[in-house]
């Protein structure tokens, strides 16, 4: 037994951080103590598969937290995407936290990371579900399985014109992440969010797929093809790339070819247009960024890659947890999400203090 409780204790690690020694933060860490206390994984989750299966589990069963409000969205294009919304009715000041899903992700696969947030931050949350995903018909001839910015754009105008007076901030998960990254750097200092997270990024995209274990890598192109391309044949069968989308074999092989879905004329074009890793250079609002060593989607390889572009920002934060999986970090008896728990807290404590502003010629650090 104490063998066991002592490699438990040794996996339960606390968060690797690194960051630029800055005001952001030297305040983040003060005011966020789950970046600085043990991340203690599910007993029985801590193997990252297992983590894996319980998210599917979890989706699988009937969740009791409900959506209180949606709508349909109908882009300038004609395409349509949709906002699902809990603590719609908080009062008009109450911050929003604008969700930006997985990649296969969808209203209902959301449910319990949405209601989640809203009982840890006390806020209103609302999901930013994109184009086809779900139950959302494709209505135009146009995909994106990374999300699209300028959708982003209309959305967040409609968020904004619904209330105005309400500060916006943004969680992003998975494929969502990189999506919160692209705006966020497309945007600069003229972003109407006020700061975000991106949960498990796979950062460089040209690279990030061809190292996801095969099994999942499979295993998600099979969904994104039957999901996208497959029920879409009149918007998509004379693309030159169609055939090579439909017979897709991983996720590397499917984003080669997915450009002309997404409006491209080339995979070039594509790659420029959707790779966060492109921008974030000019991101000037704070950023924090999660993930785990174990994560056999998003190789921690990516990480260590980019870590230190991420650790050159002032204004950006990086986490690596050394259990979690991706998007999972199942914490206690009742699995409760360590990463949206530790989402609402960062969110919370930024809501607090903003106004503060990143300091010049940052000094790396790593703990």
């Amino acid at each position: 037994m104490l063998t066991i409780f002592a490699w438990y204790w040794r996996v339960a690690r606390r968060p690797e951080l690194m960051y630029a020694d800055s005001e952001f933060s030297r305040q983040l860490l003060s005011a966020v103590p789950r970046l600085t206390r043990r991340y203690m994984p599910t007993p029985w989750l801590v193997n990252a598969h297992l983590q894996i299966l319980a998210i599917d589990l979890k989706k699988r069963m009937t969740s009791s937290a409900q959506y209180d409000h949606s709508q349909l969205l109908t882009m300038r294009d004609g395409g349509t995407t949709g906002l699902y919304w809990m603590g719609h009715d908080l009062p008009a000041d109450t911050p929003t936290l604008l969700v930006f899903h997985t990649i296969t992700g969808s209203a209902e696969s959301m449910r319990d990371t949405m209601s989640e947030l809203l009982e840890a931050s006390g806020w209103r949350v609302v999901l930013c579900l994109r184009r086809g995903h779900g139950k959302l018909p494709l209505t135009a001839p146009r995909f994106n399985t990374l999300g699209d910015t300028d959708d982003l754009r209309e959305q967040i105008g409609e968020i904004r014109a619904q209330f105005p007076e309400s500060p916006l901030y943004a969680l992003g998960i998975s494929a969502g992440s990189g999506l919160l990254v692209r705006y966020l750097g497309e945007e600069g200092e003229h972003s109407a969010i006020r700061g975000g997270m991106a949960y498990c990024p796979g950062y460089n995209i040209e690279v990030a797929f061809t190292r996801a274990l095969p099994f999942y890598s499979k295993l998600m192109a099979k969904r994104l093809v039957k999901q996208f391309i497959s029920p879409n044949q009149k918007f998509f069968a004379d693309l030159k790339s169609y055939r090579r989308g439909v017979e897709a074999v991983d996720l590397h092989d499917l984003h080669d070819h997915l450009y002309e879905f997404a409006g491209f004329s080339s995979r070039e074009d594509y790659m420029n247009a959707s790779n966060p890793m492109h921008v974030i250079k000019n991101i000037k609002v704070p950023l924090l960024v999660l993930n785990a060593e174990d994560d056999p989607i998003c190789s921690i390889e990516n990480v260590r890659e980019n870590a230190g572009l991420v650790q050159s920002q002032p204004n950006i934060m990086l986490a690596v947890t050394a259990r979690g999986s991706h998007c999972a970090h199942f914490e206690g008896m009742r699995m409760r999400s360590w990463g949206s728990l530790l989402a609402a807290e960062y969110f919370v404590a930024l809501d607090a203090q903003q106004g503060m502003e990143p300091e010049a010629e940052p000094m790396p650090v790593a703990c």
